[in-house]
């Protein structure tokens, strides 16, 4: 569809003596000429910036492929951590595939932009023509209102022939016509400016969302080559030393866990199961936008094979596979009832970055291990809203996203003196029996 549209129908005639029908078609041709020298003189720039986008398309999809082939790289190098060979490998294809991210970003941005500008562009010659449209349709309605001002009589004596005064009242009749037609094309014009404007509206919004992306992942960037140096520091790039790493880590998990444990126990009461909303209702969405399942709630096979881990207490949440830099997203619309991170505390254990949301439903959804957190204590939250990027922090055998369901009555936010960190810890605690319920009961 052209950008300025106006459709004038001008018949061959013998040019007339009345100076009505001559303004008339001096305005039909100038409105022309006006409209054909608008579009083409803004064709060759539109075309070019569909040729950009076009070319951004392709390299987003290259993009694409690129981080799948990652994907599944480091699919492969996650699941052997055990050695600092491969650990050292995982972070390094980690390095790579973050850096894959920030390019696509980068090219989603430049595609964005490409896109405001074109429809800044259209925006502007669809005003322009909407405006000369107005005046040029005030310049006939005026000419008509002075045709039929005058008298018969006066429209007779002004024309050399009864012939000439019919041929004109049948040409009055078609410009009128052709005005009845140009306004409907006008409403539609305007129609189409107003969508045009909203479309801009979402590209502006798409844009700072990923320029506060592309802000995130040059920290995940950061955070990742952090990581590799500090293991580096610590094992001297020597395997006995990553080993003894690992160790130290288990055993203060194990006695965290212990803790923990511990201070639960001395709460008895029992949750309210009515108050709860019914399993297999799906009233909670999924939190991450690629679902798979690397450990279940409950006594699963690693936690019966790894009773220390848990304290034979079983899996209190889901683990999903989750690549460094995932955007977690929340269940449902809710309130943050807090966020933290262990780490700062004491390294390595439990939950790493975390953050809790309640929800309406007397369900609350904690979200661990993560790498940034996007979300703050008391914050209200929609539904699909960024909560944070997945990571490996606290106790972590590997990136993934660890999440939790609570029946809200029976989790705190707790602050106590670990005995085995020697410091304070902040996270949430089960402070009733049966708090802790199956995340897939309920998504």
């Amino acid at each position: 569809m052209p950008l300025v549209k106006f459709k004038i129908t001008c018949v061959a005639v013998k040019p007339p003596r009345s100076g009505l029908t001559a303004m008339l078609l001096l305005l039909a041709i100038s409105f022309l000429l006006f409209a054909s020298s608008a579009s083409v003189s803004l064709a060759s720039t539109i075309d070019e910036l569909n040729k950009s986008i076009e070319n951004t398309k392709n390299l987003m999809k290259q993009n694409q492929e690129e981080i799948e082939k990652l994907n599944k790289d480091l699919e492969n190098t996650g699941k052997e951590t055990t050695s600092l060979k491969s650990k050292l490998k995982n972070l390094e294809a980690t390095g790579k595939k973050l850096a894959a991210d920030i390019k696509l970003t980068q090219n989603q941005i430049q595609s964005a932009k490409f896109n405001i500008e074109k429809l800044n562009l259209q925006i502007g010659l669809k005003a322009e023509g909407i405006t000369e449209k107005k005046n040029y349709l005030g310049e006939f309605v005026r000419a008509i209102n002075e045709a039929e001002s005058a008298s018969v009589l006066e429209v007779i004596l002004a024309e050399d022939a009864f012939s000439d005064f019919f041929s004109n009242i049948d040409r009055m009749d078609a410009f009128q016509k052709e005005i009845k037609s140009n306004l409907a094309g006008l409403k539609e014009d305007k129609l189409d400016l107003e969508e045009k404007k909203k479309e801009r509206e979402v590209y502006k919004k798409n844009t700072e969302k990923l320029n506060g992306q592309f802000v995130d992942q040059k920290g995940l960037v950061d955070m990742n080559k952090s990581k590799t140096n500090k293991i580096l520091s610590e094992t001297k790039n020597k395997e006995a030393n990553y080993k003894n790493l690992l160790a130290d880590r288990i055993a203060k998990q194990k006695a965290f866990e212990d803790e923990i444990k511990e201070f639960e126990d001395q709460i008895r009461l029992e949750i309210d199961p009515s108050a709860l909303p019914k399993a297999g209702s799906g009233v909670l969405k999924w939190p991450l936008s690629f679902i798979k399942i690397t450990q279940y709630f409950g006594n699963t096979a690693f936690a019966t094979a790894n009773p220390m881990v848990y304290n034979g207490g079983g899996h209190n949440g889901v683990d999903f596979k989750a690549t460094i830099g995932t955007p977690v997203m929340a269940s449902k619309e809710g309130v943050v009832a807090g966020v933290g991170n262990t780490d700062q505390s004491c390294n390595g254990v439990s939950y790493g970055k975390w953050a809790l949301i309640k929800h309406s439903n007397n369900l609350s959804t904690l979200y661990a291990h993560l790498s940034i957190i996007k979300v703050s204590g008391g914050q209200q939250v929609e539904t699909g809203q960024l909560v944070g990027y997945s990571g490996d922090t606290g106790y972590a055998t590997g990136p993934h996203l660890h999440y939790g369901v609570f029946a809200s009555e029976g989790v705190e936010i707790k602050s106590y003196k670990s005995k085995i960190c020697g410091t304070n810890m902040i996270l949430p605690v089960k402070t009733k029996n049966n708090a802790y319920l199956n995340p897939l009961s309920y998504l």
